[in-house]
């Protein structure tokens, strides 16, 4: 503290903690969203949401065995979904007050999951797609850039209430980033996987002009948004917009003096 100056905000923290008795009753603390993650190697760059620097507060992990990329995206997430439900209230136990998951096509375990805890459940980037479609100006609409086109049905959309005619496009037929991510393969050609993303993006656009922003289907492509961004002119949404927008809600800050005790609120 300076010498006749205000108290540093970790102290006034400090201060305040002392005026009432803490109180417990879960095992972790300050990490308030809950990640669920499939169990992977590939390397998770700044940007990816399992990859805990990309994040201006702190989450808490839980890996889900059995969830590989491969079995999740391409079949449908088939035998893990009962796995997803364990690590989800092991989350909700530890303390967590809302919880995600690391991939796009987990739309398909929404209603599962949500029903299984008692915390608000996001699965899916996707399901700011809706969202979106509101904010934009009349005759435009958000499109969906995903990991692979092929394996994204009517169902994963239906499920993140996601229009069944939005325009979807895809890295699958990219020189690296599906391949590498759903191949979980050990190195990433971060360049090559930024190109695939870029080219993407771009050709969606090309064949939808009446796109008002795109929404990234997976959360790998997050590092990516702003190169996205310049090479389209669009707004982009990913699963960090819609995490940052959910933990607001969870813990909003207190712009107010707290009241004393025994005073009217």
């Amino acid at each position: 503290m300076q010498p006749g100056g205000p108290p540093a905000p970790a102290a006034n923290v400090a201060e305040k903690m002392m005026e009432t008795p803490a109180l417990g009753g879960k095992a972790v603390y300050g990490a308030q969203i809950g990640i669920l993650m499939l169990e992977a190697r590939f390397p998770r760059i700044p940007g990816d949401m399992g990859n805990a620097l990309s994040w201006p507060f702190p989450v808490h992990y839980k890996v889900v065995r059995g969830a590989s990329p491969d079995r999740v995206v391409r079949q449908r997430g088939e035998g893990v979904l009962d796995a997803f439900i364990t690590a989800a209230r092991e989350l909700e136990a530890d303390g967590v007050d809302g919880i995600t998951t690391t991939c796009g096509f987990l739309s398909l375990f929404q209603a599962a999951i949500a029903e299984a805890v008692s915390v608000p459940v996001v699965t899916s980037s996707l399901m700011q797609v809706a969202q979106v479609n509101r904010i934009l100006a009349p005759g435009r609409r958000a499109g969906i850039l995903t990991i692979s086109a092929s394996s994204l049905t009517p169902e994963h959309l239906e499920c993140a209430g996601v229009p069944g005619d939005t325009p979807i496009g895809s890295t699958e037929g990219g020189r690296s980033f599906t391949r590498t991510i759903l191949g979980n393969e050990l190195e990433l050609d971060v360049a090559a996987a930024r190109a695939d993303n870029v080219e993407a993006a771009a050709a969606l656009k090309a064949a939808h002009p009446e796109l008002g922003a795109i929404v990234l289907e997976c959360t790998n492509m997050a590092p990516y948004a702003d190169d996205i961004r310049r090479a389209t002119g669009l707004p982009v949404f990913s699963i960090l917009t819609l995490i940052n927008w959910f933990q607001a809600s969870l813990s909003p800050g207190r712009l107010i003096p707290a009241p004393h005790a025994g005073a009217m609120t």
